[in-house]
């Protein structure tokens, strides 16, 4: 990787982490609708594997997609928008943060529902495979869905048929409120790719160029018709499962002071600097520049409109 597109991966993660302080202090305010989950001290995993990927290539998402939908190349703009249920985002205003669909770059959907996203790449990357086109399917899961049902079915399914699938499990060690040392026995979820005889890998989430090259092994070898791979990212997300909720009760405070202490941008901002790849102002100028453009997406997702009520069974097909 070069150094210009080094410094492009932190201004996503910067873009990723403003995008979501944005939509913590405006959703807390009461202006943004429904529920919202954001991904602050996650945004290593995200940029890392979809710097590796194609427009073309499919993403698939989970509740907490903001930061998968801005790495995968999403306009903050009508992300935003989408966040105020209004007629100029991703899905017209009619899904909000849980349900984001943007085809042309290739997210198929944020999703709400636990694992609910497994089953949807394996027919991204069956797709894919009877059309004979070099994309892959990702999909992104947390340490919760691992747990679930879709996950193996989704995973037997992509080796049995060798599809181009990459499963990216988002280890932050909790499933809401409930931590994944308490209801596994084992230590590393990329663990359990070896039951259904494909590549697993365990990296450091909150190491962008780590995931990158993880991210980017699996891509080759998928794009190569050698089957899917599952690779865990371990990450912390710094704030609670949702907003609203502390983070606290069931973790401490001790463990969360941890974390922050590696937080991925800081840790790559440190990389960048030591390695004089740019210097500290250089980084305070990408930083306000991010700034201003995640406070233009707010301002101007704040003054457009709602979808017309008369538009309300557009699209429903049965």
């Amino acid at each position: 990787m070069d150094n210009d597109k080094k410094i492009e991966l932190l201004r996503l993660m910067f873009t990723i982490l403003y995008f979501e302080l944005c939509v913590q202090e405006y959703f807390t305010k009461g202006h943004i609708p429904g529920f919202a989950h954001i991904y602050v001290g996650e945004e290593a995993t995200a940029v890392g594997v979809c710097a590796a990927l194609n427009k073309d290539d499919y993403l698939v998402s989970t509740h907490r997609g903001h930061g998968h939908c801005i790495a995968k190349g999403g306009d903050i703009n009508r992300l935003m928008a989408e966040l105020y249920g209004k007629v100029t985002g991703y899905s017209s205003g009619r899904g909000g943060s849980m349900h984001i669909f943007a085809l042309e770059i290739g997210v198929l959907g944020t999703s709400g529902i636990v694992g609910g996203g497994l089953p949807l790449s394996i027919g991204a990357g069956l797709h894919a495979k009877l059309r004979n086109t070099s994309q892959v399917s990702v999909c992104f899961f947390g340490d919760g869905a691992s747990n679930q049902g879709t996950f193996h079915e989704s995973i037997n399914l992509a080796a049995s048929w060798h599809l181009p699938v990459i499963f990216v499990c988002e280890n932050n060690l909790y499933a809401t409120a409930t931590a994944f040392r308490d209801i596994s026995l084992i230590k590393n979820i990329a663990d359990r790719a070896k039951g259904y005889g494909i590549p697993g890998v365990a990296v450091d989430g909150n190491d962008v160029l780590k995931v990158y090259e993880a991210a980017s092994e699996a891509v080759e070898m998928a794009r190569n018709g050698k089957g899917p791979t599952l690779i865990e990212c371990k990450t912390y997300r710094h704030y609670g499962h949702y907003i609203g909720e502390p983070g606290t009760g069931y973790r401490t405070q001790e463990e969360i002071n941890e974390w922050i202490a590696r937080d991925p941008v800081k840790l790559f901002s440190d990389y960048l600097v030591k390695n004089r790849i740019i210097d500290r102002n250089g980084i305070l100028k990408i930083e306000k520049e991010v700034k201003d453009a995640v406070e233009r997406a707010q301002t101007y997702a704040a003054s457009c409109k709602f979808p017309e009520p008369n538009t309300a069974l557009d699209n429903v097909f049965a």
